[in-house]
């Protein structure tokens, strides 16, 4: 009436049936590696942004824990917010699309050291008009120790 584990109707597990319990780490440490020299690769290249040419000063950075917006204007005259072209009379719109609400959203200015005083002033006066009051002018803080 019993039931035996080891007769022809019931299953007796032996060591060839036994899970392999150990794990192969090779394959992640070779993705890893592939990965890693990827984004030191690409790192660069998305933090560079527009290159302008920034006066030079003694300024000290400017404290904040918010992530600024960034506007350039390059010595050809062109406006870019963030790293989009767009033309001065859009900039009101897109700052109130991409901050919705948040007139205190800080907004830094990079200008060419050539471009006209009067544009730099243009765009400031658009994103004063925009509701927007924390604009700050950006500098090269470390080319003025240079020239001393």
């Amino acid at each position: 009436m019993g039931m035996s584990l080891g007769g022809p109707g019931g299953r007796r597990r032996s060591r060839r049936d036994k899970p392999f319990s150990e794990i192969n780490i090779t394959p992640m440490v070779d993705v890893m590696l592939v990965l890693l020299v990827i984004f030191m690769v690409a790192a660069p290249m998305m933090t560079t942004g527009v290159s302008v040419e920034l006066p030079k000063t003694n300024a000290a950075p400017i404290p904040g824990q918010d992530e600024p917006l960034m506007i350039a204007i390059k010595a050809d005259g062109k406006i870019y917010l963030q790293n989009v072209e767009i033309k001065l009379k859009d900039l009101q719109a897109k700052l109130k699309a991409i901050t919705g609400e948040k007139k205190d959203t800080r907004i830094f200015i990079r200008g060419d050291k050539s471009v006209d005083y009067g544009q730099v002033m243009q765009a400031v006066s658009e994103i004063n008009a925009a509701g927007f009051g924390k604009v700050a002018l950006l500098t090269d803080p470390n080319a003025a120790d240079k020239g001393k």
